[in-house]
């Protein structure tokens, strides 16, 4: 019994549940910004269960690309496929049959469109960025396009259509992203550098990386803004994200002055999480207050 609930756990594990329920957030957000006040449940649970059983194999697809790199990383040592507790074919199989699943999910449940989206997400995840973060410091850039997709996979399964603000939630998501992933690789720039990944933090000195940081804050700021500037959410909203934004940026600049790079680098990747979790929050909101 203690073996198969090993397995298991190894096959939870091996789906990286942190990255599938974090995504779910903005999903939720981006379905909620499109519905309003008319919220079809059955819809949105179709397409949170569909695009989280898609994000799963699109995870475990990773780790047999990454199981190398994952041993070379103090943090990842332990994932099944580097341990061999899973074989390379089970995971081949199981990421296969997971995608089958959420793709079936979504065509039955959604729409083409928000398959299509679903779909770019999962090749630039598994290819795209699965090339890049061995070859370029562009690899963050690369993998925030499929880290950007839940919260416009969200709203198109209610519009059925990408309008401005499906590219304003793509965009809010893409330079959130930026300055949380380049925190983690702050913080934990020696796993990088055993893996041999040219992350900027890796190849470019700190200051330069923080210059980054601020940049990719700043058009955040703009972006979440952008959502009222066109008529999506209202003021309250706005007050909420610029609050966020805002004390976000603060906390870059404050960087500039840091003299324990790696501690810096995890209070603004926690800050991330809170300014990501409130503010879906209050997009899912957004459309009903003033």
């Amino acid at each position: 019994m203690t073996k198969i609930m090993r397995i298991v756990k190894a096959y939870y594990w091996m789906c990286k549940p942190g990255i599938v329920y974090g995504n779910a957030l903005p999903a939720a957000a981006g379905f909620f910004l499109a519905s309003r006040a008319g919220v079809n449940l059955g819809l949105g649970l179709t397409m949170l269960l569909g695009l989280g059983l898609v994000i799963a194999s699109a995870c475990v697809y990773n780790n047999v690309l990454d199981r190398r790199i994952d041993a070379a990383m103090t943090r990842t040592r332990w994932r099944p496929l580097v341990s061999g507790t899973i074989s390379v074919r089970a995971a081949l199989v199981y990421a296969t049959v997971l995608g089958a699943v959420g793709f079936a999910l979504l065509a039955l449940g959604t729409n083409a469109l928000t398959v299509a989206v679903a779909l770019v997400g999962i090749l630039d995840y598994v290819f795209l960025y699965g090339w890049a973060k061995r070859t370029t410091t562009l690899s963050t850039l690369v993998g925030s396009v499929s880290g950007a997709v839940p919260p416009v996979v969200g709203y198109v399964a209610v519009t059925g259509r990408l309008d401005i603000a499906a590219w304003l939630l793509f965009f809010i998501l893409v330079t959130w992203q930026m300055p949380h992933f380049y925190a983690i690789a702050m913080f934990r720039r020696d796993d990088y550098a055993a893996a041999k990944l040219p992350v900027l933090p890796v190849v470019r000195e700190a200051r330069t990386v923080k210059i980054h940081m601020l940049l990719y804050i700043i058009a955040f700021t703009l972006a979440v803004s952008g959502l009222t500037v066109f008529g999506y959410a209202g003021y309250t909203y706005l007050a909420v994200a610029l609050m966020l934004a805002l004390g976000w940026l603060a906390l870059g600049i404050s960087g500039l002055r840091a003299t324990n790079d790696p501690q810096w680098a995890r209070q603004l990747f926690f800050a991330s999480l809170i300014v990501l979790t409130v503010l879906c929050i209050a997009i899912s909101l957004g459309p009903v207050l003033p």
